[in-house]
């Protein structure tokens, strides 16, 4: 079993039971302690877990803060998120190819899209984006197909990542949930964060779209360095002292 599989599943378990036991990855994969501790230190350097005696845990860098709901989100930081998708617009080109992962910010980006473009071909996985977009006659939706993730209305798994691996994006929209400086942008989800790598190569650029909440927070996964990003477009409720930070490691950020 190749290395990365060997990650997708330790990440998959964690987020199911919390912790995972290097005897118990052993018997599963039929390898030896060394590479399950070799696996291991890899997903703890890149912030994925925490290893502990035995096995490893997840590593929360932020323990109070929780994922909500698709339903829920819709109604947090809706002015921001306006603001956040009218300054995105800027960033796209009439006849493009796009794509946005599911998120609330990627859908009002999505609603906005709609009085500004007559023929854009966008990819997603999200049944939000599609639907609103599909009353366009010359848009062109691509849905990913895959496992329907009831909760966030979108679709993930297998299916979903070989899907898009076979196209090229002019530009991907990523939505985060943290933006951090030291940690890069990080977000909740195993499932989705794998969709969002597979649209990262996918893609030309590469635009984040994010609140001025998701500033120097830090969720569960680390989905790229901010260094490997375009530019991050937020809202103009960010911080001067922040802007500046970002603005001074020499990261592009639209506000």
């Amino acid at each position: 079993m190749l290395a990365e599989k060997r990650h997708k599943i330790i990440l998959e378990k964690l987020v199911k039971e919390k912790s995972v036991k290097v005897a118990n990855l052993m018997d599963e994969f039929g390898v030896s302690d060394e590479t399950v501790r070799r696996d291991l230190e890899l997903l703890e350097s890149k912030k994925q877990l925490k290893r502990v005696h035995g096995g490893a845990v997840i590593e929360r860098q932020d323990e109070n803060k929780e994922e909500k709901s698709f339903i829920t989100r819709e109604f947090l930081h809706v002015e921001e998120k306006k603001e956040v998708a009218l300054k995105a617009i800027e960033y796209v080109q009439e006849g493009q190819s796009i794509a946005m992962d599911v998120s609330t910010t990627n859908t009002e980006f999505a609603r906005e899209l709609k009085k500004h473009f007559k023929q854009l071909t966008v990819l997603t996985n999200s049944l939000p984006i599609a639907y609103e977009l599909s009353e366009m006659p010359h848009f062109t939706i691509i849905l990913a197909g895959g496992i329907l993730r009831n909760e966030e209305l979108c679709v993930i798994g297998e299916m979903t990542e070989d899907f898009i691996s076979q196209f090229h994006i002019d530009t991907l929209f990523l939505s985060a949930s943290g933006v951090s400086l030291q940690s890069g942008i990080t977000d909740y989800g195993v499932h989705e964060w794998h969709v969002k790598k597979k649209m990262l190569k996918s893609c030309k650029k590469c635009f984040v779209l994010a609140d001025s909440s998701k500033f120097d927070a830090v969720s569960l996964l680390k989905v790229c360095s901010i260094n490997e990003v375009t530019g991050i477009i937020t809202d103009s409720q960010l911080p001067d002292s922040t802007k500046q930070k970002f603005i001074s490691e020499g990261i592009t950020l639209i506000n």
